[in-house]
Formats: structure tokens, sequence, C-alpha cells
């Protein structure tokens, strides 16, 4: 029944001949309106008028679908939403900057100075590959600039056709305009884009101006969102290492320089206020400066690691501009392309040189970078040299500036040596484990006698160790460094390879480093020979093998780290053996050994180090008065 009574209900609601054929019409209609909105465009000519503005000719009217629905999602700016595909090209000392009309914006970046790691043009980001996107609301309709068509407002008698090229202290302005239209079809009001461009500086100002808009640029907020959005490209020979150095740093306006994690994708919201946000590469960067402040900042790092095409990572930053409807109004800001190099981003005095990784989170690594490295590279980098030349000077400079805490901790070694004998004939009836604080007390209190600190050769290795960090901070991020031959290494930032293996080697790679192979076989030969002039028998086993391990591991390490980095360590080994050799020579371990001999005749007081020993051993039952002899 419940199907008969379905089959009766569908036969009497059928649509009839004269209905199917009406629906038929109506479905026709709207495919035929879809296909005239895609292939439907209207090209805009430009013309010049007196004044020397570029403006476009209006649009007429059309009552096509398209327009239709571009007035019904975009308003007055329907008119912006149609036009043809135009960029204008600035040239200067140091940069090539591509300027769309689509957008308004500067679409892709040529540093002319530099050249990736395989030669070709260095390009910091491209139009395909970036945003530059103010999104307000108008009329309730939400706006993006980056797909509505400016027109360009050239006032510049240095134009040529669309090229312009600017030199020295010279500067040139070029500006970019969005016109919205009224029902009439007539202009009012504009935003604005107003680059000026010195040649020769990586900066160039960006002024956002709203002349009439405050009828059409809403917003119900004191601010207007702009969305700043690139894809980073891989510049330079290991991937992985460009990677694993690319963030995005920002400085707070009333706070110290921050940033994303590198290692990771990462997420943060900025309640605070923010100065500027930079999208940082290993070598490069990109740096949008606010010319008072940025509010309500979103930021946004995204590695995709399966793609492919030189892709490093995806920065986001969601900005609040601080925006007023009240009359017109300008927003001030400035964008650097360029290098991270310190020299460079310090003088612009607002901690961009913070971006650099030269051990900020600890004081003394960075004072000796900033103070001491940095210079001794500015200073011989006006000669021409070499740079492999240029850090060998300056390895050479840093030893003779060590010379004395390195004398000092020889002559605590020599003595140690030369005290060996009798600490091993007193120590040698104490062969249990349980003996080694017996043991360690009897040694301690010979050197206390001999006048011989254990702790004096370990005092100048700690102090030395600042300057280690400083090294190993400073040469992977040296942009003086990039680039730069050297023997077999064709760039002293990168690895160096002799030898490139048909296979991954986990924890080492898949290539042979010649710098970091000499590193670690002069870091095991100094570890021996320091061991036999300490002469020491009574240290810890496990101590002993970890002194061998740990060349091994840096090995692995630094393969792919800058073969900078490892032919200075490598300089490091072959002048400590040298000056090894020579204070060895000065120094006479006959008198020495009479000398402390002499000493130990002579009562001598004890150490506050020396008193806790004792009091701990006597604790544990042991009364070095009352030891055998």
């Amino acid at each position: 029944m419940i199907f008969a009574v379905s089959i009766g209900y569908f036969y009497l609601t059928a649509p009839s001949k004269e209905e199917i054929l009406k629906q038929r019409k109506h479905q026709d209609s709207l495919i035929a309106v879809q296909i005239k909105a895609k292939n439907d465009s209207v090209l805009l000519a430009n013309h010049k008028n007196d004044t020397g503005k570029v403006q476009n000719a209006q649009m007429p009217s059309d009552t096509s679908a398209k327009n239709i629905i571009l007035k019904d999602n975009l308003g007055e700016f329907a008119q912006a939403a149609q036009g043809k595909d135009t960029f204008y090209v600035v040239e200067t000392d140091l940069l090539k900057l591509y300027i769309y009309n689509k957008g308004g914006r500067i679409g892709k970046v040529e540093l002319k100075n530099y050249k990736t790691f395989d030669t070709l043009p260095l390009i910091l980001f491209t139009r395909d590959s970036s945003r530059f996107n103010l999104q307000f609301y108008n009329n309730n309709r939400d706006i993006s600039t980056n797909d509505l068509y400016f027109e360009p407002f050239i006032a510049d008698s240095r134009f040529t056709g669309n090229h312009v090229h600017v030199e020295g202290n010279d500067s040139v302005s070029f500006a970019m305009r969005l016109y919205p239209m009224d029902s009439t079809g007539k202009k009012h009001g504009y935003i604005e884009y107003l680059y000026t461009i010195k040649g020769n500086n990586y900066m160039l100002s960006c002024r956002i101006n709203f002349v009439g808009m405050q009828n059409t640029v809403m917003s119900n907020r004191d601010y207007i969102n702009l969305e700043w959005r690139t894809e980073l490209r891989q510049q330079e020979k290991g991937l992985d290492n460009e990677r694993n150095v690319t963030t995005i740093y920002y400085k707070p306006l009333n706070d110290k320089v921050d940033y994303l994690s590198e290692t990771k994708d990462d997420k943060k919201t900025l309640d605070s206020k923010v100065k500027w946000i930079s999208f940082k590469q290993h070598f490069f960067t990109s740096i949008l400066v606010a010319g008072e402040h940025f509010t309500n900042t979103e930021l946004t790092t995204l590695s995709d690691k399966q793609r492919k095409n030189r892709f490093l990572k995806k920065m986001t930053a969601n900005i609040g501009l601080p925006y007023n409807r009240n009359g017109d109004q300008s927003i001030a800001m400035s964008f650097y392309f360029g290098p991270n190099k310190y020299k460079i981003l310090k003088k612009y005095g607002m901690d961009l040189e913070r971006q650099i990784p030269l051990g900020w989170g600890f004081a003394p690594i960075a004072w000796i970078n900033k103070y001491a490295v940095i210079p001794i590279f500015n200073f011989f980098e006006q000669f021409n040299w070499n740079y492999g030349i240029i850090i060998l000077i300056l390895t050479i400079l840093l030893k003779i500036v060590l010379l004395p805490i390195a004398y000092k901790s020889f002559l605590s070694s020599a003595k140690m040596k030369v005290l060996k004998p009798e600490v091993d004939e007193a120590t040698k009836n104490f062969t249990k484990k349980e003996d080694a604080m017996k043991k360690q007390q009897i040694s301690m209190d010979i050197y206390r006698k001999a006048g011989v600190n254990p702790m004096a050769g370990c005092i100048p290795m700690l102090l030395q160790m600042p300057i280690l960090f400083a090294m190993f901070r400073f040469f992977p991020a040296s942009i003086e460094l990039r680039q730069q031959s050297f023997l077999w290494a064709h760039d002293l930032s990168s690895y160096d390879s002799i030898w490139n293996l048909p296979f991954n080697i986990p924890f080492y790679g898949d290539h042979v480093s010649l710098f970091t192979l000499l590193m670690t076989i002069t870091t095991i030969i100094y570890t021996k020979i320091s061991n036999d002039m300490q002469g020491q028998t009574n240290q810890m086993p496990g101590m002993k093998v970890m002194m061998y391990i740990m060349p091994i591991m840096f090995l692995g390490i630094f393969n792919n780290f800058s073969s900078g980095l490892s032919y200075y360590y490598t300089l490091v080994n072959l002048l400590t053996f040298a000056q090894m050799y020579l204070i060895r020579k000065l120094v006479n371990e006959d008198k020495m050994r009479k000398q402390l001999k002499a000493n130990m005749l002579n009562p001598k007081k004890k150490t506050g180090f020396q008193k806790r020993l004792e009091d701990l051993a006597k604790q544990r039952g042991y009364n070095p008065n009352n030891r055998k002899k």
C-alpha cells in the first residue's frame, strides 16, 4: 500500500512538459552567464595627462553578470578588480625591485651583489610566493587589496617606460593608488602606497596614505589588518642547515629582540606593541619596520619538508596598523631587503643586528664577537685578502693574547708531571675502589706541600671557553665568509667536501669534510699530549675515555658545519702544538723538580679546599696524619 501511494504521489506531482521546458531554458541561461563571466575581460588603457600622472581610463558601463557579481562582492572597488597585469622596475646600486600594479606591492626583490650557491640571481621572494595585503570593510564587504589593480602615479622624468635607475645618494619616489568609484563611475579618494627608494641603501620607505577614505575604509576597531606573507627560497648549499636557522624575529617596542622557534613550526600572538618584524634566513632577511608601532600581531612559521623546488619555510605576519577614520592619514613604515651583515644592520640603530646569532644570551661571548672578532675582520677586509688568511691572522692574534694564560696552564701541568713519581709512590697501596678518596687526599697533600695548585691548569682553560664559544657562533653566521674559497673549500660559510658519498651515514652525512677530519685528528693528538704532560693516573677511567670520544662526536657534528669553523679549530690546535713546544723549551723540569722538593720541606698553610677535602676524608674514617709511610 505504501509503494502504491508513493507511485501515485510522484505521478500526480510530476511537472508538465511546459514546466520542464521552462526549467531547461533557465538552466541554459545560467550556463551562458557563467561562460560569459569566465571569458569576459575588459582591458584598461593607460593614458598620460599633462601633470605626468599615469591613470587608467574609466571602465565603460557593463551590465554583464560578471560585473554584477563584482559589484555585489566589492562595492566601490568593483572596477579595480579588473585590469591588465603590469610591473615597474626600480633599480638601485644594491637592489632590483619589481612593483606590480595588481596589489600595488613589491612582488619581487633581487639582491644585485649576491648570487645563490649555484650562481643564480639571488631572489628573496617572487610575486607568486608573497603577499602584502590590506584587509578592511566597505559597506559590510571584506576587501583585500592584494587582488585589486592599483594605478601608478609617476611624477619623475627619469622613468624610461616602466624602468628607472637610481644611484648613490639620489632617491626616487613611486606611488601606486587604489581608487574606489561611486555609482556614477566617479573616483573619490584613494589608498596610496608611496615608495621612496635610495640608490645606496637596503632600507626603503613605504608610506600608506588614506586620502578621502573616511566613509570608504571602515573598521570596527582602532586598526586595520595587514597580511604580510612570504615563502622563503633556498639560497645556500645545505638546505637543512639553512632551514634550521630560518625563522621570524621581532622587536617589541619596549623590550628585547625575540624570535620564533628555528627548528620546528611555531606560532605566537603578541599583545604588546611591535617595532619591527623580520623574515630572517641564514644570510639574508626581509624586515618590515613600523614608523611608530604595530599592534595585535600574529606570527606563524611553517616548514613543509616534503616540498621541493628550493622551499625553506612559509612566513606569515598578520599585523594591526593603527587607523583612525576621522580625516586623512598616513601610516609610515620601511622595508629592509638585504644581507645579515652586522656593520650594515647596526647603523640603523634599532637592534636589527640582534638577528645575527653572536651569542647574545651570554654577554662575554657577544662582547668578544662585537669588540674583537668583527672589528678584526672589518679591518682586514679592506685589503682584499683571502678570508682563509684573515682567519689565520685572527687565530694568531687570539693565541698571542691568550699566551700568558696558556703559559700558566702549561706550568701547572708540568709541575703535576714532575710530582707524579712522588704521588704514585705515596698512593701505591691504595688500589681498592673504596680507597679513591684516600688516594685523592694523599695526592692533594703532596701538591699542597710542594706549592702546586691542581686547579691552576683548569682556570686558564675556563677563561678560554668564551672565546671558543664565540668562534662557534661567529663563523657559521658570518656572511663575510659566504662563497669565499680557500684551498679546497669553495665556501667557508658552508661545509667543504672532498668526497660525496653515494649514501647517507646517520649522524655524519653524505660527504666527507677534510677540514673536519683535520680538526678531529689534531684534537685527538692534543688530548694525548695534554694527558701525557699532566701525567695523571688517578683520574676517573670513564673521564679519560670520554676525552677521546668527544673529538669523534665532533666529527659527525661539524661535518655539516661551516668549513671556516673547522679550519679555525684546526689552526688553534696546530698553533697550540707550536706554543707548547716553545714553552717546553723554556721550562727546565730538573730545576722545577728541585724547587718543588725544597717547597715540600717547608710547611704550607692549607687552603680552604684542602681543609674541606680532609674533613670529608675524616668523616669516612681516614686520617692523613696516620697514613703508612
